[in-house]
């Protein structure tokens, strides 16, 4: 058997141990009962340790370098590539070390999930100071592991999420955003108080919500013969090809939030399902980064949801699951979805914000992990920052401030700037499909996606990790990340229509 042969096998092993903590952790942030968090964080550990130790084993350092001297095809070649960054992103951790931060980010995320809704910061800090500790001490053994690639500890954990990109590039990136969107935020603010709009506020039962949420996943190609829809305290996509698993949350005076959740999430799991099926198990069959899986999810909600060809076919689906909003036109749906207001919720933010909630996120998660910042600083920063950022005062306010997103307690340092990076791609892209698919507005008027679902497949979808980010971008729009069509579409969606 050649050496890309054992390879592909051991990867291969590895895929169905990360299929088995996919479910324990779905089913840990779903359905399992209170009593079950430290046996579940147990087992979790265990599972992370075995794959680390399957990874780091000793014999794939020697598989690795006969490998490199076969002559594999292109794709196993790709593959190949992809094997060894992820080993060598993994070599540079110690088991202990890979054990003790699933077992405490376990923790910190299961108390995490009650201090929250108690305001309880000081409560949280007691878990949340050791998973800092650790988490630094992973980032610096990766740095060390690449001092060459990355200029900060930082860096190395952003790289796990938005490989090719920097802290450098990212700031940027930001600061270019700093200096634009504000102003356009005041501007945009005043012209939607000048204009007449509809208060959409009301009782929406949580059922009937559930089942628009559904009609639209499967407007949008969802197959629930291969997935479910579930609820959490955080809205988030899983699963594997053939078993999506999503879940979004509900309020009773407000249906439009789940439902932008859902499409949100829907965008995500499109992206899992259209992945290369020839290549499933290995490492080039799997998802680029998470800037590319977060220009999925939010093409799917900013781009498409929000668009007034497709408010227009949501119309009268809204009508009939709610009748007492008959009376109220396609327009008026999309001025009430379409609002931008100042809000101190990350995932209730609307698109012209939504930035700034990112830059603060990464201004003080960078610090954090550089040990520029303590972890008993981040509430003085948050709020130091949101009123900078946003003219928002969250002091004395951890629930809806610095307690509010469920990445940090877990561990994700590095995550954030994803999202934004998402935001800039989904824009680049949707224009794009504009340019390919001319008559894109009336197939949404109708409702009818799929045109634009193949050109994704095509396009992004398809290509795995074949391709590097910026490769599937340029290749995809015909020019690599370029905010200024975000900037673009914010002036023409809020400020030209």
């Amino acid at each position: 058997m050649s050496a890309y042969q054992l390879l592909v096998n051991q990867f291969a092993r590895l895929d169905k141990l990360a299929h088995a903590s996919t479910f324990l952790g779905w089913d840990q942030q779903v359905m399992m009962p209170p009593g079950g968090a430290e046996a579940r964080a147990q087992a979790l550990a265990e599972l992370h340790q075995i794959r680390h130790e399957l990874l780091t084993a000793e014999q794939l350092g020697d598989w690795f370098e006969n490998a490199l001297q076969e002559g594999e095809t292109a794709d196993q070649q790709a593959n190949l590539r992809e094997m060894h960054r992820i080993w060598q992103q993994a070599t540079c951790l110690p088991a202990d070390l890979v054990q003790a931060q699933s077992l405490a980010a376990s923790r910190c995320e299961h108390a995490w999930r009650a201090q929250r809704g108690e305001n309880d910061w000081q409560g949280f800090l007691g878990n949340f100071k050791e998973l800092v500790r650790l988490s630094r001490e992973e980032a610096q053994a990766r740095q060390a592991a690449e001092a060459d690639r990355f200029a900060t500890p930082y860096d190395a954990l952003l790289d796990l999420y938005s490989s090719g990109d920097s802290s450098a590039s990212i700031g940027l990136v930001f600061d270019g955003l700093k200096a634009q969107l504000p102003a356009l935020i005041d501007e945009v603010i005043e012209r939607q108080r000048r204009a007449p709009h509809i208060d959409l506020s009301g009782h929406y039962d949580i059922g009937v919500q559930e089942q628009l949420s559904r009609r639209v996943m499967e407007a949008l190609g969802f197959d629930f013969g291969r997935g479910r829809l579930d609820i959490s305290s955080h809205p988030f996509s899983t699963g594997v090809r053939g078993d999506h698993r999503i879940t979004t949350r509900y309020k009773e005076h407000d249906f439009i939030e789940a439902l932008m959740g859902t499409v949100h999430e829907t965008g995500h799991a499109s992206y899992e399902a259209g992945l290369p099926e020839a290549w499933s198990g290995q490492p080039v069959g799997d998802a680029r980064s998470m800037s590319i899986h977060e220009s999925q999810s939010l093409l799917f909600e900013k781009q498409l949801l929000l668009s007034k060809p497709f408010v227009k076919f949501l119309t009268p689906l809204i009508h009939q699951h709610f009748p007492s909003l008959k009376d109220v036109d396609s327009d008026q749906f999309w001025q009430a979805m379409a609002r931008v207001n100042r809000g101190f919720i990350r995932v209730e933010a609307d698109e012209v914000t939504y930035p700034m909630h990112i830059v603060l996120r990464y201004e003080i998660e960078s610090a954090l992990i550089n040990g520029e910042m303590e972890a008993e600083d981040i509430p003085d920063a948050w709020a130091e920052k949101m009123k900078a950022y946003l003219g928002l005062n969250t002091n004395g306010n951890y629930k809806d401030g610095c307690l509010q997103d469920i990445h940090w307690p877990s561990g994700a340092f590095g995550y954030f700037p994803s999202y934004t990076l998402g935001a800039l791609n989904a824009a680049q892209l949707f224009a794009a499909l504009r340019r390919d698919i001319p008559a894109l507005d009336g197939l949404l008027r109708e409702g009818n996606v799929t045109p634009l679902r193949q050109w994704l497949g095509e396009k992004i979808w398809s290509k795995g990790s074949f391709l590097s980010s910026q490769e599937l971008i340029s290749q995809a729009t015909g020019e690599p990340t370029n905010p200024e069509h975000f900037i673009r579409h914010i002036r023409s969606r809020y400020l030209e229509q």
